[in-house]
């Protein structure tokens, strides 16, 4: 596990790649497992087989409107963070987070059990060998809370335009319904940042003190796709 100089309460942008650029995911039960990570392993403690046990409680949980689809089990341990995670995408072959530091070492300690669990998830239902990521994650502090909003509209909305039917350019074209499409992406925490969905990953106080509402948030969004350059504006290091 790696040392960071992060402090409590920084943000931090998190993000990695496939070796040699190649998929991380391949199917959506690959892409639901990474999402159920994001859940069960942002914890202190680690239950033993801790999806087998989640799984067969699901099986009886009744969900009811935005009531979380992955609870935490009665026996296990009070959860106990080890880091926020404000945002997030998922993409076929990299992933985007931002997190805040919220324990020391916190943000080492759950992307060591991320890359540990997806890689062995992987390799072992696909018969491979050897390392997932191109190397290790990659970590930017963010110490300006401009520059936190656009990166957050850059991870939940502007990843998911790339997969727009017809692609980014046609995404920005039609940004209404792209942003639509944004929302619907499962694999992305947008519908979870405004109570459209509620898995139990992100911690929403930051951006809701922010965007009060969607449509503040979608007319934010829709400057900084159409007017404003956000790539520029964050900087190409940012964004891998």
């Amino acid at each position: 596990m790696r040392k960071e100089s992060f402090t409590i309460g920084d943000y931090i942008h998190v993000f990695n790649r496939g070796n040699r650029k190649m998929a991380i995911v391949y199917d959506d039960s690959d892409k639901w497992r990474f999402l159920k990570i994001l859940r069960y392993f942002n914890n202190t403690h680690s239950p033993e087989n801790i999806f087998r046990q989640a799984t067969e409680f699901n099986k009886f949980y009744k969900i009811e409107g935005t009531a979380c689809v992955w609870p935490w089990l009665p026996e296990w341990p009070e959860r106990n963070e080890l880091v926020k995670i404000l945002s997030f995408c998922l993409m076929p072959n990299h992933f985007h987070l931002l997190l805040r530091e919220t324990t020391k070492g916190g943000i080492s300690k759950f992307m060591a059990k991320l890359g540990v669990g997806l890689t062995g998830y992987i390799n072992a239902k696909y018969e491979n060998t050897g390392r997932l990521f191109q190397g290790p994650y990659k970590s930017k502090m963010i110490g300006d809370m401009q520059y936190l909003q656009y990166l957050n509209i850059y991870i939940q909305v502007l990843n998911p335009f790339e997969l727009y039917p017809g692609g980014f350019e046609l995404a920005r074209k039609e940004f209404d319904k792209a942003f639509e499409f944004a929302m619907n992406y499962k694999f992305s925490s947008l519908s979870d940042s405004f109570d459209k969905r509620n898995l139990g990953v992100v911690n929403k106080d930051v951006f809701k003190e922010m965007f009060t509402t969607l449509e503040q948030y979608k007319e934010v969004a829709r400057d900084a796709i159409l007017i404003k350059n956000i790539k520029e504006s964050l900087g190409e290091s940012a964004i891998d």
